[in-house]
């Protein structure tokens, strides 16, 4: 147990910190390593996706252009879709919890360190699957669909090999993803420090709190989805077989009973980013504590009951309902706007890079989460289902939210993970080239929805009114594209000539900052009184300690 002192020291380590090498990378089951481990695999992966949108993007840039085959179209369709959702962003958001979580309630380690190495191995042999799903030889690769719609999934359409590896992909996610619930779970419950109430933990912290809890309730419906399906296409089931009496439909509803709670795994975490990024460069305590993390709650609560709302159409579901809850869960959302608006209200706002990446995170999540209460009505939802409004709606949401949010966060942690500071010119560059690229590529696909474009189509006719968004919108992904590369030479530069951070250069307010960057393996030598939910912050203005 550490110990609590009244004037604590951050640990200061006598000499520099020891990097280990590849072997004891992979091995070591220090938190802080696995964190990093997710992070940098998620990131990896995060590459890779953007690759294959980048050849959609070339594919679709002029009308009747024929770049690569439908097939293989059809196929990185599939294979971006379940990178990004569950390769990049989900693990992302677990790999900073790893990180973050202890040294945020004042624990040496997380609570099942062993089990937490076992969850994330289980998260890269899945993405490997993943991966190879789409370049299988036997009988083709995985060209369903990130979703995996029976029958289109079932062995006569898809008869290769490739359905069945990226099913037993998505199963190990699934089982990593438990994993990793349990462990935070059983952390934030369980090895608190003296003083470090629930209701005193950072936002972070509990947004990951909620996402652990959702994870565990969606992920075991949708692996009982998978085997069912990998049973009627191996073993000769017919859950979703209609010619042997199954029912398409019980996927569907199986699948999106994880797919809506995943779409609030993907974003709460990084809600919780931002919430510990706005106070900081707003230097004002947050607004509204107690009613974010009410909002946090009802947000995971409400998921639960809007998954249908991806089956408006299929005429098996009780539209009014569904779209009641689908516009509900806005109200708890906005009460999350709310307060990250009263933060800055009046604050000596700092524009440094976090800052800007929080800012383009407001305005981006702003547009989709306004998009997703259009597409919760149900008629509106029957015009535009399955055009590109909901590729831009779904976009604005997970990419110009979550993603902006994962920058935010990189920026905003990399000091303590490494000691050293990203540089403030590029990454303001980093910044603009991403957002400007972001809306460049993904508001003319408002357009396209809106003039009819359907999405999953690998050519389309000249002159009927999809030409020119398309061209606009693959130029805006090669603007993005030149951000990350930008983004990958900020940290190549920064880990080559390090320029030292300290411990704390932001003024942050949770425990990390109180501790050396990076911190030691038992995280602290000491811990500072913990009075409110910003002990770092007390820690510098005792006079103003609660």
């Amino acid at each position: 147990m550490s110990v609590t002192l009244e004037r604590p020291v951050a640990a200061q380590p006598e000499e520099p910190p020891h990097r280990m090498g590849p072997v004891e990378r992979l091995t070591s089951t220090d938190h802080k390593n696995v964190g990093i481990l997710y992070c940098v695999t998620a990131f990896g992966f995060f590459l890779v996706g953007g690759a294959l949108a980048g050849l959609m993007r070339v594919e679709l840039a002029e009308p009747a252009r024929q770049v690569v085959s439908t097939q293989a179209y059809n196929t990185m369709f599939t294979i971006h879709g379940t990178v990004m959702i569950f390769l990049f962003v989900a693990p992302f958001g677990i790999g900073l919890a790893n990180y973050l979580i202890p040294l945020q309630i004042g624990a040496p380690d997380m609570a099942f360190p062993r089990l937490n190495l076992t969850s994330y191995w289980f998260f890269a042999g899945a993405g490997l699957l993943i991966l190879l799903s789409g370049v299988a030889s036997a009988g083709g690769g995985a060209a369903m669909g990130w979703y995996a719609y029976t029958p289109l999934s079932e062995l006569r359409y898809s008869p290769g090999v490739g359905v069945d590896l990226w099913i037993l992909g998505i199963v190990l996610v699934a089982i990593s993803n438990v994993m990793g619930g349990v462990n935070i779970l059983a952390t934030v419950f369980l090895m608190r420090a003296p003083g470090m109430t629930m209701w005193r933990l950072p936002i972070f912290t509990w947004n990951m709190v909620v996402t652990a809890i959702l994870g565990l309730v969606a992920f075991p419906p949708a692996v009982a989805a998978f085997a069912l399906l990998f049973i009627d296409r191996r073993l000769g089931g017919h859950a979703f077989d209609p010619l042997g009496g199954g029912d398409p439909a019980l996927y569907q509803h199986l699948f999106w009973f994880l797919g809506h709670p995943e779409v609030y795994i993907l974003i709460l975490p990084f809600f919780g980013i931002i919430t510990e990024v706005i106070p900081v460069f707003s230097r004002k305590p947050l607004f509204g504590y107690l009613g974010l993390v009410l909002a946090t709650m009802a947000i995971g609560a409400l998921s639960m009951g809007v998954w249908a709302h991806h089956m408006f159409t299929t005429g098996v579901v009780s539209n009014p309902f569904f779209s009641a809850m689908s516009l509900l869960i806005a109200v708890p959302t906005g009460v999350k706007f709310f307060a990250w608006t009263g933060t800055m209200w009046k604050g000596k706002i700092s524009f440094t890079v976090p800052m800007l990446f929080a800012l383009g995170f407001l305005l981006n999540f702003l547009i989709g989460g306004v998009t997703g209460v259009m597409l919760a009505s149900a008629p509106i939802d029957f015009h535009m289902n399955d055009s590109y409004f909901v590729v831009a709606h779904f976009h604005y949401t997970i990419m110009g939210g979550s993603v902006f949010a994962i920058f935010a966060g990189i920026f905003f942690w990399f000091p303590k993970m490494t000691g050293a500071m990203l540089r403030e010119r590029l990454g303001r560059v980093v910044a603009v080239l991403l957002f400007v690229g972001f809306n460049l590529t993904f508001w003319p696909q408002f357009v396209l929805g809106l003039r009819g474009f359907p999405r999953r189509y690998v050519s389309y006719p000249p002159n009927i009114g999809f030409d020119t968004p398309n061209l606009v919108s693959t130029i805006g992904y090669a603007v993005m594209f030149s951000a990350v590369v930008v983004f990958l030479a900020d940290v190549a530069v920064s880990l080559r000539r390090r320029v030292p951070a300290g411990d704390d250069p932001w003024g942050g307010n949770s425990l990390e900052w109180v501790t050396s960057s990076p911190p030691p393996e038992h995280n602290f030598d000491a811990l500072p009184p913990i009075r409110s939910e910003r002990p770092a912050f007390d820690l510098r203005h005792p006079e103003l300690a609660p």
